[in-house]
């Protein structure tokens, strides 16, 4: 797979953890997609820490340019229903554990959870963003990211960048495997029949405990 095929595997992948009517909030870049493969009986309602709750589809007729954008950046509306509402409102929403789910990316997810996911030192960032509350305050933390970078593990036994969180993670989905993060360690509990399980646990620092019930990913 391309990295492109690579983010929408993931992404429809992680689609399947999203449940009627749920709050959501999906993180800079690959979590962006998953709307695109939500089912048609699964309505969730997006909600973006910069002013939307509820988003909709944008289109020519309703755009309405630098008035709001997703975690990408990307422009957004408010859904019938839905609504513009400042940072306070937002952020309480966040805080207040009104977010069912919320899915990003990281830069390294460790043995016990924890997640670096916005900087590397020596390299200009953008900022935190609303990443540290969302990883303590949504009901389930879903990283979705690529299981290397360029090689190299992002699942360890311990993170070496700065923290966003600590224990923080639930589910890792990659185009890998789906893992789970249990208090003896992380449970493969799907696997991508491109790779065998020998190939995963090489691409993966941490030690991996397998499913009894392991299944392929679908």
């Amino acid at each position: 797979m391309d990295k492109e095929e690579i983010k929408s595997f993931i992404a429809k992948r992680v689609a399947k953890e999203m449940h009627d009517g749920d709050v959501v909030n999906l993180g800079i870049g690959l979590p962006t997609l998953i709307p695109q493969f939500l089912p048609p009986d699964i309505h969730v309602i997006i909600q973006v820490e910069n002013g939307v709750i509820g988003t909709g589809t944008v289109t020519d007729e309703n755009i309405i340019p630098h008035h709001a954008v997703d975690s990408s950046g990307v422009p957004t509306v408010a859904a019938p229903h839905g609504c513009y509402i400042d940072s306070n409102t937002s952020f309480s929403l966040i805080r207040g554990g009104h977010v069912d789910c919320t899915v990003l990316g990281s830069l390294e997810v460790d043995e016990k959870g924890s997640l670096a996911n916005w900087i590397i030192p020596g390299k200009k960032v953008p900022g935190m963003g609303g990443a540290m509350d969302l990883v303590v305050g949504a009901k389930k933390v879903i990283v979705a990211m690529e299981h290397t970078n360029k090689g190299k593990p992002k699942i360890l036994k311990k993170c070496t960048l700065p923290l966003t969180a600590v224990e923080a993670v639930d589910l890792i989905v990659t185009e890998m495997g789906v893992m789970e993060i249990t208090p003896e360690g992380i449970l493969l509990t799907e696997y991508n029949p491109e790779f065998t399980l020998e190939q995963i646990q090489a691409a993966t620092e941490a030690q991996l405990i397998i499913s009894p019930n392991l299944k392929p990913m679908v």
